[in-house]
This record gives structure tokens, C-alpha cells and sequence, in this order.
């Protein structure tokens, strides 16, 4: 389809007509002689006499030429686009941020792989986070890492393959070996501020409790689900399991009951698949479309069929003038190889 990208340059075709019949006919001044016996002249010439101004008419096909010109000219201005095909982009309207444990209690090698083979916790929960992302190529996915501290691994970022790459350069005690829940989800709630996604996901992975967060949990998660953040636990490691680094799972319960969220509990490494299954049954996909379509100029067709125009109508003026001076030329030539011959005769 074609489109006109400024229509209302198409009031220029009326332009000539406003000249035509407004603008003063023109005269050009020429030099002329005057005898007492204009009278006898004419009688002698037998010419009629004519007066002083001359219009000068083109003939009908010069006009109509300039006539097409003029359009094709003015439809060049008024730029003429193709329209293509409408092209769809999906968008996703959600970001999850995943928040990982690193603390002293993640060493713990109480997992294992496909094979048999004992992981610790943070190896086991890398492996299946490499598997959830990968599931995520339309969302955008950030990285907390908390420990003595929360930190920001990963800003929010459709990049999935440069997320795999940060989230497989952590390691234990880079953040310290405490558990500061609190402080992760008070990052993340600030990392969504600057964000306009409507569906805004927290994904909370830990085997501890809360061991001296500046923000306690509770009052984190209740600020969370304020800004529309919904927030997943999953607790890492068996809870009947009577250690100094005992899961709190009433903690992890209220945060994500409070949120609007669901709790987990993974004792090995097919459970925790299975709870990343399950976030991925209870977040569906949702997506933005944005629709535009491609535009292709075309204003150089009719500004090229207007500059063909102009040669086809001054082609003739040219070569009646080439013609001219051809034979002014050879007049000149004939004229001096006649005073050559005189002077040598």
C-alpha cells in the first residue's frame, strides 16, 4: 500500500493556477524606431501592423507537459511511501528477579545430579537456575546474591545467555556467610522501582534463617507486595535436620503468603526441578506485541519521471539552438575560404 507522508503538500498543484489567472501577463521592453512615414512603410511591406507587447503562448503539448511536470513534482514533495507487511514483536511483560543464598550453609553437599553424583547446594541450584533460564528467552531476569549483604550480580536484562555467564561466576563467600533475607528482598524491591513491567516476580532461594538483615523479612515482604511483587521461596536442604543453620520455614511461608506468592521446600535435586517447574505452571508467559510496519520512500520515481519531463520539452529548444549554431558555423567557414580566394586571386 501506498501512503503519502505529508498529504497536505498536494494543495501545490493549485499553484500554477493561482499565478495564471492573478500574476500580470508578461511584457518585455524592446527598442524600436520611429519614422514619420510609418504609413508608407507598411503600404511599401505589405505586412500588418501589430502592437508593441507580444504574449508568449506555448503550444498545447509544451503546456500539457509542464502540467504533468508540475504534478510529478509535487507528488515527489508530498513524499510517497510503500507500506510493507505489518512486522509483530513480542515483548514480555514480566521480570523475575532470582535471589540466591550465598552463605557458609550453601556448601553443604547433601544434592545430586542426573548421574549420582553429590553436589552442594549451590551447585545444585545453579544447575536447575541454568535450566529455568533457559526456559525464559522472553523474560528479563536479574541476579541478587546475598550473604553478609545483598548485592546486584545481574541487572534485569533479556540477555539469558550473559546471565547464565554471571550466575556460573558466583561463589561461596563472595557476599559473605550470613543470610540477610531482609536485605535481598529490599534490593530487589529497588531494582523494580525503576522498571514499568506489570508482572513483577522474586524468586527467594535460601537454607538458612535470617541472621541480622538491616530490614527485617516480614516488613520487606509486606513493603514487596506494595509495588506489586510477587514473591517464591524455596527453601534449600532438609528441615528436620537439627543444625545451627536450621531452615526457618515459617518465615519463608509468611513472606511468600504475604506476597501472593508460593512456598517451597527442596530436599535434593529432583524436588528442585520439580519447584521450578511448578513457578513455571503458576507464571505463564505474558507478552507485549508491538506491531509497526517498514516504509519505503518513492518520492525519487516521480522526481525522476519530473527531470525526464524537462529534457523531453527543452530537448527541441536544444537542438534547434545546436542546429543553428551548426549553421552559423559553416556560413562563418564559407564566408572566409571567400575572402581566402579573393585575396589570392
Amino acid at each position: 500500500m501506498i501512503e503519502l507522508a505529508h498529504p497536505w503538500l498536494l494543495m501545490l498543484v493549485f499553484f500554477p493556477l493561482v499565478i495564471y489567472f492573478f500574476a500580470s501577463t508578461y511584457k518585455e521592453r524592446r527598442d524600436a524606431v520611429q519614422v514619420p512615414y510609418f504609413s508608407h512603410l507598411v503600404e511599401v511591406s505589405g505586412k500588418e501592423p501589430s502592437k508593441g507587447a507580444v504574449k508568449l503562448l506555448r503550444n498545447k503539448l509544451q503546456a500539457g507537459l509542464l502540467l504533468i511536470g508540475w504534478c510529478s513534482l509535487v507528488i515527489a514533495i508530498a513524499r510517497p511511501e510503500w507500506i510493507g507487511d505489518p512486522i509483530e514483536q513480542k515483548k514480555s511483560a514480566r521480570e523475575i528477579m532470582v535471589a540466591l543464598d550465598l552463605s557458609g550453609s550453601m556448601s553443604e553437599e547433601d544434592f545430586f545430579d542426573a548421574k549420582g553424583n553429590k553436589l552442594n547446594r549451590l551447585d545444585a541450584a545453579k544447575n536447575v537456575l541454568m535450566e529455568f533460564a533457559q526456559q525464559r528467552q522472553h523474560d528479563r531476569l536479574g541476579l541478587i546474591l546475598f550473604g553478609d549483604a545483598a548485592y546486584l550480580q545481574a541487572p534485569f536484562t533479556d540477555d539469558i545467555e550473559t546471565w547464565i555467564a554471571l550466575l556460573n561466576e558466583t561463589a561461596l563467600g563472595v557476599a559473605g556467610w550470613q543470610t540477610t533475607i531482609g536485605d535481598a528482598i529490599g534490593l530487589s524491591i529497588t531494582a523494580f522501582q525503576n522498571k514499568d513491567a506489570d508482572n513483577n516476580v522474586l524468586i527467594l532461594l535460601t537454607d538458612g534463617y535470617d541472621t541480622g538483615s538491616k530490614m527485617p523479612p516480614i516488613k520487606a515482604a509486606e513493603i514487596a507486595k506494595k509495588f506489586n511483587i510477587k514473591i517464591y521461596t524455596i527453601a534449600m536442604g532438609d528441615p528436620s535436620i537439627e543444625s545451627e543453620h536450621k531452615l526457618d520455614i515459617k518465615l519463608l511461608e509468611d513472606i511468600a503468603r504475604i506476597t501472593g506468592g508460593e512456598s517451597f521446600q527442596a530436599i535434593n535435586g529432583a524436588e528442585l526441578q520439580l519447584v521450578y517447574r511448578e513457578i513455571n505452571q503458576l507464571e505463564k508467559q505474558e507478552f507485549e506485541v508491538l506491531s509497526f510496519s517498514p516504509r519505503t520512500s518513492l518520492h525519487h520515481i516521480p522526481f525522476g519521471f519530473y527531470i525526464l519531463l524537462n529534457f523531453i520539452i527543452l530537448a527541441p529548444a536544444i537542438y534547434r539552438r545546436f542546429i543553428r549554431l551548426s549553421q552559423s558555423r559553416r556560413k562563418n567557414t564559407i564566408d572566409i575560404l571567400e575572402v581566402s580566394e579573393r585575396s589570392y586571386e
